[in-house]
């Protein structure tokens, strides 16, 4: 049924924009800007990556710091992140649990393999990394905690996808914020069967010569993924690399199979 625009009413509000709350919106603003700088900003700074007025930004920024959200120079005017939205999104029970579960896991998979591994979960219609494990050598590659991947671009992004019941996909990635998923995973379903006959994505990375990404899915009820696990997995001279490969696909089935 459509809602009649009439002169007392207007057109009708998109969602999105029912329930605006706009100082709330400012400070989200405000912490997502800082999110992507390392040595932070200043408050003219702010105000012009924001667009907004230096007197719609001074409060609320005062009220972060007095959160602990952001930290300002003392004696400066220069503002940055605390570690407060990172202790906040580790309190968060779900994940706690399953990082708490996985990292001996992984820890022990480290080691006997001599590869690193990193655990992704599916958030704001992207991956993170939540976990990672490194071997006990001089050298390493990993994945930095808190990454975010491309769902549709990278190993974990992808075994993610693989595993997800085909008639409610579509769903599921609109709930994880993927936009125009059916179409998305449509231009993928072929790569997506052959991931799930599989059993887990064992591919030359895209992103790094010399790499292969070895990716499982972590299943939950339905046998649905609710985390990917992945092993960027590195050739040690003296191994012969199909075996090498085949042995630590293995042990990562193993360890997502305990999670």
């Amino acid at each position: 049924m459509t809602t009649p625009v009439t002169p007392e009413t207007g057109p009708p509000e998109a969602p999105a924009d029912r329930y605006r709350a706009p100082a709330l919106d400012r400070g989200l603003d405000i912490l997502e800007v800082l999110a992507d700088q390392a040595r932070g900003l200043t408050r003219a700074e702010i105000v012009k990556a924001l667009g907004l007025g230096p007197s719609q930004i001074y409060r609320m920024l005062e009220r972060l710091v007095a959160r602990g959200y952001v930290t300002r120079d003392e004696g400066g005017d220069r503002y940055a992140l605390t570690m407060k939205l990172f202790l906040l999104s580790t309190r968060h029970p779900p994940l706690r649990r399953l990082v708490a579960q996985a990292q001996p896991l992984m820890d022990g998979f480290a080691r006997e393999i001599r590869q690193s591994c990193h655990l992704v979960v599916p958030e704001g219609g992207m991956g993170i990394v939540v976990a990672q494990a490194s071997p006990q050598g001089h050298w390493e590659f990993r994945a930095r905690i808190g990454g975010l991947l491309d769902l549709f671009a990278t190993s974990s992004g992808l075994t993610l996808l693989a595993f997800q019941n085909p008639e409610r996909a579509a769903g599921t990635l609109g709930q994880w914020g993927v936009p125009a998923a059916e179409a998305r995973l449509a231009e993928v379903a072929d790569h997506l069967r052959a991931i799930r006959a599989q059993g887990a994505r064992i591919e030359p990375s895209a992103h790094l010569g010399g790499v292969t990404d070895i990716s499982v899915p972590v299943l939950g009820h339905g046998d649905e993924a609710v985390a990917a696990l992945t092993c960027a997995f590195i050739e040690h001279p003296g191994e012969a690399g199909e075996e090498g490969r085949a042995r630590a696909a293995a042990a990562l089935k193993a360890v997502a199979a305990r999670i």
